[in-house]
């Protein structure tokens, strides 16, 4: 079974297996499910519980419980809401059996489960939450809820408003990935004795106040290339729209659109007025909704802009369905170059929605060995599923 470290050099088509696209999604569910029901979480608190994941016994419930609830940073007074939805998708579901083990070698480990603190304010039954969920079953979501699973192919040009708030939270979610960096702050954790006794110098050498620093917020150096092709055409708009908003947090990011030939579009990005910037994106990327070719667009690429916007520390994200009508040697040569320079290539697909789907595709067997992951791009909770790799 494949290791589940995220630095994974190679994908494979998917199996009926679990994978560890299927871990850390089912992560971000139950990070969604917790939201619904008042605790807070952040996207840091998910990477670090996909990472803590990494280091136990997978298949020991009382290793995974603890290990999630110590990772999310569950506060003692949510502890019995935790436990239920715990309860409720990693026991019930499909068991911890169905997902992948990190470690190789497993361990066996007997108990039960600490006993569950009980509280004087009110927490919800076990009936409340089951009830909850029969409901989001039955169609009972609530609007937000809808248009986070709904397909982008469902989506009308009335979602885009809605679809376009929802997707600029989803990308403040980046800013949340603390660097190894620090920076001075005055509300910062750690005391800088070096700045503290500079500064006193001011003073006559009197260290009237400490210096502090905290760790700088990390965010990522990211390049989009996007297939505007008529294949794409029900998403493409949805994730130029993505690709909008990952430009307010992450400022270096680049955004190309390809299909026949190579557009640049960062400097048509306007993310004041974004409805109308994606009707001028559509009206001037050349071949629009027509063919596509995407050996020849990523190999001019490579000769035109890789050494200008791609280094060590970017990450690439081709948004494509992988049906390309060129010549896939030439698809060959540009994935070849892109993974030599670009410290992670992420190829978001979104036919990979549906279950029955298998990477047969001329182009995207071609692509598939020198891509670090492959995901799926139906739909803004498949998005939010895919953040934990930029920010990592």
């Amino acid at each position: 079974m494949a290791g589940h470290d995220l630095s994974l050099q190679r994908v494979t088509p998917p199996t009926d297996t679990a994978s560890e696209a299927s871990l850390s999604a089912h992560i971000a569910r139950f990070s969604a499910r917790l939201r619904s029901h008042g605790i807070d979480l952040s996207l840091s608190d998910e990477i670090d519980a996909l990472l803590a994941l990494q280091l136990v016994d997978i298949r020991t419930e009382e290793q995974v419980f603890l290990a999630l609830r110590t990772a999310l940073k569950v506060n003692r007074r949510h502890w019995s809401i935790f436990n239920l939805i715990f309860d409720r998708m990693w026991r019930q579901a499909e068991g911890l059996a169905a997902l992948p083990n990190p470690r190789e070698n497993e361990r066996k480990a007997a108990g039960r489960l600490p006993c569950r603190i009980r509280l004087t304010e009110r927490t919800p039954t076990k009936d409340e939450v089951e009830e909850s969920n029969d409901r989001n079953k039955a169609g009972g979501y609530t609007p937000e809820e809808q248009m986070r699973h709904k397909t982008f192919d469902e989506c009308t040009t009335e979602d885009f408003v809605a679809m376009q708030q929802l997707l600029d939270r989803l990308a403040r979610m980046l800013k949340t990935r603390c660097s190894r960096r620090r920076v001075l702050e005055k509300s910062g954790d750690v005391v800088d004795l070096r700045h503290s006794f500079r500064g006193s110098l001011a003073v006559g050498g009197e260290m009237i106040e400490l210096a502090k620093t905290t760790r700088a917020v990390e965010l990522p150096h990211l390049v989009l290339l996007c297939d505007t092709s008529g294949s794409m055409d029900s998403h493409s708009r949805f994730l130029l729209m993505f690709a909008l908003s990952l430009k307010k947090v992450a400022p270096r990011s680049e955004t190309f659109a390809f299909n026949t030939r190579l557009t640049r579009l960062t400097h048509w990005l306007s993310p004041e007025n974004v409805t109308s910037t994606v009707e001028q994106l559509a009206r001037g990327v050349e071949d629009w909704s027509g063919g596509t070719r995407i050996g020849a667009c990523l190999l001019e690429f490579t000769d035109s802009w890789l050494t200008q916007t791609v280094c060590s520390d970017t990450t690439l994200i081709i948004l494509s369905d992988g049906l390309d009508q060129g010549d896939p040697d030439l698809l060959k040569q540009a994935m070849v170059r892109l993974r030599r320079r670009a410290r992670r290539i992420i190829w978001l697909n979104p036919l990979m929605g549906d279950d029955r789907y298998r990477p047969e595709a001329k182009g995207m067997k071609t692509a598939l060995p020198y891509i670090h992951h492959l995901a799926p791009a139906h739909s803004l909770a498949a998005l939010e599923a895919m953040l934990p790799l930029l920010a990592t």
